[in-house]
């Protein structure tokens, strides 16, 4: 999933990006027919930021993401499930924001990953506001150390699950980046069939 984890990851990662950040996963009822989809303006020539010197591995323990209200502490620590595609937050802790701890922690060199849900059963979740998300927004991660990873958004994706982006959002990256992972689109069959995905670098 990330860059040593990375190319063992990725046969599970294609397992499981149709339920990556879903809001109707497997075992639960699906979210309320008449909630609002989410929708993103994908972005085609995102500006290239500043690169900022990558920082030493330390646990994220907090989220910002002004454009969209999100303030989430701490963070829940995602593996892979007995399935062996990559967890979500459950249903109850569908207000936070959950990293992937098998692959870099935010600053490190690589695609560090964070997972929320736009909604469940129970109504809009963390990530409910994701399409006031534009490019050149901040995402703030609070780290363990008392350090705080910068990053700006330079692309946003709205892709069908059946066509994850796998490569691209897992593969090895050559400086730090940071993939911020939800469900879009309107339900179908009980399920949002899209997954939006920002992608922002290491500004500061």
């Amino acid at each position: 999933m990330a860059h040593r984890a990375a190319r063992p990851l990725l046969a599970a990662v294609l397992l499981a990006a149709a339920l990556t950040g879903c809001g109707g996963s497997a075992g639960t009822a699906a979210p309320p027919a008449d909630s609002a989809p989410p929708a993103v303006t994908p972005t085609t020539a995102p500006a290239a930021p500043a690169p900022a010197a990558p920082m030493p591995a330390s646990a994220p323990v907090r989220v910002r993401i002004p454009a969209a209200g999100v303030d989430a502490s701490p963070l829940l620590t995602l593996g892979l499930a007995a399935d062996g595609t990559v967890e979500v937050p459950s249903v109850p802790e569908a207000d936070k924001i959950g990293w992937y701890g098998k692959g870099v922690t935010p600053g490190e060199t690589g695609p560090a990953v964070l997972i929320g849900h736009f909604d469940t059963a129970r109504g809009p979740a963390v990530l409910k506001d994701v399409s006031k998300v534009h490019t050149g927004d901040d995402i703030t991660v609070s780290r363990a150390d008392g350090s705080t990873a910068v990053f700006r958004v330079r692309e946003l994706e709205q892709v069908d699950k059946k066509r994850f982006p796998t490569d691209k959002v897992y593969g090895d990256t050559a400086r730090p980046e940071l993939r911020v992972i939800t469900c879009g689109g309107a339900i179908t069959d009980g399920h949002r069939p899209d997954n939006i995905i920002l992608y922002a670098d290491l500004v500061g």
